[in-house]
């Protein structure tokens, strides 16, 4: 094992805690719903940007390239002041859902450089402007623009303009699994000299404001700690920090910066007209540098909030670097040639000396060395720097998430009552749900809160660096204090009752499979686990969203957002209930996962033989409900246009096909799995209980297909599809003027972009077009796509599909490749071709340029951008640009696994 390896065994066996500090700040804590206690839940006007400078958080911290022990305890971030900016940046900008023309977006330019997955290695980079950056106009010029216009974004208001910007790399480096060691350079990219004041800050989370614990920890200058500059030596400076968990800690700060301290408290005074209980409060150090207030910092130099004040000179071109240590190891100063910091207990190792850069260069080399092992062999440069960037971002978006619901709807002691409407309002059906965890985001601005389907994503390329991460995320969702009573998972804290995608199964099987691919052993006990607490899940969606028990199903928007005629989370304008194509097709894979998992565990378990029955014939009864509903002779499938459709079900009886091209129409697909001769030979109870199904239920043939392999003997194949269905939707799938883009499958076919589908219903129209770019629509707060985007994670799930499907029929079935082109290729090599068209768009093409970054010349051209990687929440459909949140590299993380097993895209 290589050395980051073994920092994982440690962490695994818990002899050592290396993951006890992190990147797990967010990095929006304002305008979220658990910082909300207004009587409408108003989230984004209750706690806005302007508030949060000021306003000490409840639930949660949030800063620049910062990182915290995994309680959230402890916090470190960047601040920084250009001198022209009206307050501190000490936190990423953006719109709320409010103010942009495409919902909420952030409005800076950060980059996931490198992690390590125990983050003894990170990297992140920042651009801050030098000119005043222009809060007002980019919510002032964004407020104007129509969902129909283009975002104003920071480069369209020239602040950028002759590279007028810093550089601010921030590097960590564990000399061991408490010392941890900051490196902050500064490369000025402007044309003249430029200065910045840089402040690294250390603080607590307030745990003591609300009446619950007055406990209130502290920071203090230590004085006699203090190194001055002497004979060429920078010096230092110390803050000391005590905390009744952690006991003592000390931030050493290279060379004099002058400590300024105040406390991480509401600043009343500022926000209410009401008294402060002390003059120092959270904005303090904003007060001191921006506005110069001298008595805004305390003079006795303790608090709960410090920052060491590095005023930076730097010439065009040039850089500046800062080094600070985070230690549990108490320092001393020892008198060389000069004094220095050293260890107390060692005074020979000098803590910001030789040695600093040392651990530095050897733990980048170690990361290099773990990825190294983990990236495939012929790989580019330039794709093994995309996925290596993918895997940053993945590592970098844990957060530490808390949300206790039941003390959230009953107020705090020390805070006012809250508003009767709470008790009906927001989750108040979630009051056992208490989450105090670090959590994978989707992205820690626009979406700081974990959503259910996505985490189940996340998981997938999480195993490939850190296994046990990824199933300790999976089995977090799956616990008593995050599942509903009831077997429901939560959705997200917008609404925890909403319904994703039941994909945690799929996930908790993939993990399985890629950790025993990985370290050449399977957990079993992670898998049982799992499958006991899914089992809960599974039976509340039996239980709630089969509306007449015909086993057709619900399940409202069920994360594709705006993609149908209707809000499919709202009743319907026209009365009744739908019978959604995606919800009965997630139903089917559902069992089939659950199939899978159960057919696994009997192989040391006979038990399990009877959990598999159940499941194979409840996939069974779907498939053939799918078909003929409930023996009505009511099919989802359209036989005229050979492909799926949501049914309108209306009051009166009547039924029709809602006939919109979308994933709704491909997502039976997924509903795949082969049994192999050898598997079913070994379960003796499970074998006679499905030949006893088969022979009892003359149906069952035409949902199970049976093929001779030589050598497997005969192997069956389970699918919603049968292969003339197959046939068909393969046509629209491959075909480049419906589903098929140059970089993956579009939400929506673009065959709507002339033949937009229209409903009237009640004199109100209802349609849907062929979007390829931002929605037009507010559905879900205008600010994702499902009308004619690409997006990742129900791509990545097609691809696997076609291969399992190739699996069963070889090199038998083929198709047009693509449609119309008299190019035959198996669905292998169909797979493939998706995949390489996703990857593709990350990749620099022949021209230099990246389809990501679409029209944007400076990602394009500029030598300081063009490596630096976004991983969009989605793309367009024709161009393949990045739309959406700019840093969802959860799911969209998992290009790291279509580049590992599809190569590059080019």
């Amino acid at each position: 094992m290589n050395a980051e390896e073994n920092r994982l065994q440690e962490s695994r066996e818990r002899t050592v805690h290396w993951k006890r500090w992190g990147p797990y700040l967010s990095e929006r804590q304002w305008g979220t719903v658990r910082e909300d206690y207004s009587p409408g839940g108003t989230a984004w006007d209750y706690f806005p940007h302007d508030h949060a400078r000021s306003r000490a958080y409840r639930w949660g911290e949030d800063g620049i390239a910062g990182i915290s022990d995994r309680h959230q305890l402890i916090c470190f971030a960047l601040a920084m002041w250009n001198g022209h900016d009206p307050i501190l940046k000490e936190r990423l900008f953006g719109l709320t859902g409010n103010d942009g023309n495409h919902g909420e977006d952030v409005k800076e330019y950060y980059f996931y450089l490198d992690s390590t997955p125990t983050h003894s290695y990170m990297k992140a980079l920042y651009k801050y402007p030098q000119g005043e950056f222009p809060y007002r106009e980019l919510v002032d010029e964004n407020r104007r623009r129509s969902r129909h216009d283009f975002e104003f974004e920071l480069l369209d208001a020239g602040i950028f303009d002759e590279n007028r910007y810093f550089d601010v790399i921030t590097e960590y480096s564990k000399a061991t699994a408490e010392d941890i060691l900051v490196k902050i350079t500064v490369a000025n990219r402007g044309p003249v000299e430029a200065t910045l004041s840089l402040l690294p800050t250390i603080w607590f989370r307030n745990t003591w404001s609300w009446g619950l614990d007055p406990y209130r920890p502290l920071l203090n200058a230590a004085g006699n700690l203090t190194v001055p500059q002497e004979y060429g030596i920078p010096g230092a400076a110390v803050i000391e920090a005590d905390h009744a968990v952690y006991g003592k800690r000390w931030l050493l700060c290279e060379g004099e910066p002058k400590l300024l301290f105040t406390e991480n408290d509401t600043n009343a005074e500022r926000l209410f007209s009401a008294p402060n209980a002390s003059p120092f409060v959270k904005d303090g150090i904003n007060e001191y540098v921006v506005k110069g207030k001298q008595d805004a910092v305390n003079p006795a130099k303790v608090g709960t909030k410090a920052a060491a004040h590095y005023r930076l000179r730097i010439a065009s071109g040039a850089s500046a670097t800062v080094r600070l240590r985070l230690t549990d190891k108490e320092p001393k100063v020892q008198r060389m040639s000069a004094p220095r910091l050293v260890l107390a207990d060692s005074p020979q190792t000098e803590l910001l000396g030789q040695s600093f850069e040392s651990i530095f260069a050897t733990r980048r080399m170690e990361a290099d060395e773990f990825y190294a092992q983990r990236v495939p062999q012929g790989l580019s440069e330039d794709a093994r720097n995309v996925q290596r960037q993918a895997f940053a971002g993945l590592l970098w978006s844990k957060q530490f998430y808390h949300f206790d619901i039941r003390a959230w709807l009953e107020g705090d002691p020390a805070g006012p009552p809250p508003p009767e409407s709470r008790k009906k309002g927001r989750n108040h059906e979630w009051s056992t749900l208490y989450n105090a965890d670090v959590v994978s985001m989707p992205d820690k601005w626009e979406y700081p809160w974990y959503a259910a389907w996505d985490l189940a994503f996340h998981c997938i390329p999480l195993a490939q660096v850190d296994p046990d991460f990824a199933k300790e995320q999976l089995t977090l969702l799956l616990r008593e204090w995050y599942m509903h009573p009831n077997g429901q998972l939560p959705a997200y804290e917008w609404a925890f009752g909403d319904v994703n995608p039941p994909v945690h199964a799929w996930a908790a099987w993939r993990v399985y499979k890629i950790e025993k691919r990985v370290r050449g052993k399977a957990d079993r006990n992670f898998l049982e686990c799992a499958f006991h607490k899914l089992l809960l899940n599974f039976t509340w969606w039996v239980n709630r969203k089969d509306a007449e028990g015909m086993n057709i199903f619900q399940g409202g928007f069920l994360g594709l957002d705006n993609i149908g005629v209707f809000d499919r989370s709202a009743p319907l304008p026209t009365g009744g209930h739908l019978e959604q194509s995606d919800g009965t097709s997630w139903m089917g894979m559902y069992c089939l996962n659950m199939l899978a998992i159960a057919l696994e565990l009997a192989r040391e378990n006979p038990a399990y033989e009877s959990v598999a029955s159940k499941f194979f014939e409840h996939f069974v009864h779907i498939a053939h409900a799918m078909n003929d509903r409930g023996g009505e002779g009511i099919e989802l499938w359209d036989k005229e246009d050979g492909f799926y459709y949501d049914v309108l079900h209306l009051p009166n009886g009547d039924r029709h096909y809602l006939k919109v091209r979308s994933l709704v129409g491909l997502i039976p697909l997924l509903a795949v799995e082969t049994l192999e001769q050898d598997i079913v030979d070994r379960l003796p109870g499970f074998k006679r209980r499905m030949q006893w199904f088969i022979d009892n239920h003359p149906d069952v043939p035409e949902h199970i297909e049976t093929a001779e392999h030589k050598g497997k003997g005969v192997r069956r194949l389970l699918s919603l599809v049968n292969r003339g269905q197959l046939e068909s939707v393969a046509r629209y799938l491959l075909n480049e003027s419906e589903f098929l883009s140059p970089y993956g499958i579009r939400a929506i076919s673009k065959f709507h972009k002339d033949n937009p589908y229209v409903l009237h219903t009640n004199g109100t129209e209802h349609r849907v077009d062929y979007e390829p770019a931002e929605s037009s629509t507010d559905l879900f707060g205008g600010n994702s796509n499902w009308r004619g985007p690409v997006w990742f994670p129900i791509n990545f799930l097609l691809i696997e599909a076609l291969q399992k499907f190739h699996y069963f029929y070889g090199d038998s079935f083929t198709a047009e490749l693509p449609t119309g082109s008299g190019n035959r290729a198996t669905l292998w090599q169909a797979a493939a071709e998706i995949s390489r068209r996703l990857t593709k768009i990350f990749l620099r093409s022949s021209d230099g340029t990246r389809p990501v970054y679409g029209g944007l010349e400076k990602f394009q051209k500029d030598p300081h951008w063009r490596d630096l990687i976004y991983f969009h929440e989605y793309f367009h459909g024709d161009n393949g640009a990045g739309i959406g949140a700019s840093h969802q590299t959860g799911w969209t993380a998992l290009v790291s696994k279509l580049i590992e097993q599809s190569g590059e895209g080019m």
